[in-house]
């Protein structure tokens, strides 16, 4: 645990160092960060293991141009879909403990946001082809994921970061980072990456490779703390890293 700390402590000093002279000089503002989601698919096919990143379009008023891991904000419809397999207890509880109102639903709309998120932005269904089409899905992203004959399944996500937006940036989001083992995604819709898509091409890409890419510096921080988990066999039990600001810079806190 000790060297895990070490590195904790400089992974906020990154932030601090490269993003607080952007946070100062914003003027206060009353916008509340919207809860988020975002997953990180890990493909353990080859010698070493392959994340999934997107390139958003460089029209994006916000962040174009970068790489980022599929994800945005939740929806009501999150609270509502069917699910084939539940979150694992010690995940659950993680994210309840993040929750001004830690209720299973709350914990659970964040983990099927981050499915649909993904679906939405790459065409990736991650769950169960074996029962047959949802039910009643919710309307939106979800009527075309069911429409794959998929049900989404949580059981084999793992929450391995939460970052809070600075109070004087105008967007603001309270982002919750998952990860799950590509062998999940039991269907593709295609046509949904590409030119006039939010997401204009993707890419399956070493950590180190990952590295090398245009990304946010949070996006960056993130890698290294999922490279630390991996490291230490990804279990549930490690301590959930939740960045936020403070009065002189960033701050790392667990769950």
């Amino acid at each position: 645990m000790t060297d895990l700390h070490s590195h904790d402590e400089d992974l906020a000093d990154v932030l601090t160092q490269g993003l607080w002279a952007q946070v100062r000089a914003g003027a206060p503002t009353k916008a509340r960060p919207r809860k988020a989601a975002t997953l990180i698919l890990l493909n353990h096919s080859g010698p070493q293991v392959r994340i999934l990143m997107g390139k958003r379009h460089e029209g994006h008023a916000f962040m174009p141009g970068v790489f980022v891991f599929p994800g945005g904000g939740v929806e009501p419809g999150d609270r509502q879909m069917a699910v084939a397999g539940a979150l694992d207890p010690v995940t659950e509880a993680k994210l309840m403990a993040c929750l001004d109102r830690p209720t299973p639903g709350g914990a659970r709309a964040l983990a099927l946001a981050a499915i649909r998120e993904t679906f939405e932005e790459t065409g990736l269904a991650l769950g169960s082809a074996d029962y047959g089409a949802p039910d009643n899905p919710p309307p939106g992203g979800w009527t075309a994921f069911a429409a794959l004959g998929v049900y989404p399944t949580l059981d084999d996500l793992h929450f391995i970061g939460r970052a809070i937006t600075p109070p004087r940036l105008k967007k603001r989001f309270d982002a919750f980072f998952f990860a799950a083992d590509a062998s999940g995604i039991a269907a593709k819709l295609d046509g949904v990456v590409g030119e006039g898509s939010e997401l204009v091409e993707l890419a399956w890409v070493t950590i180190k490779e990952a590295q090398s890419l245009g990304m946010p510096l949070i996006t960056n921080v993130i890698l290294k703390e999922l490279e630390i988990r991996l490291a230490k066999g990804m279990s549930r039990f490690l301590p959930v890293p939740i960045y936020r600001t403070g009065r002189k810079g960033w701050l790392r806190q667990e769950a």
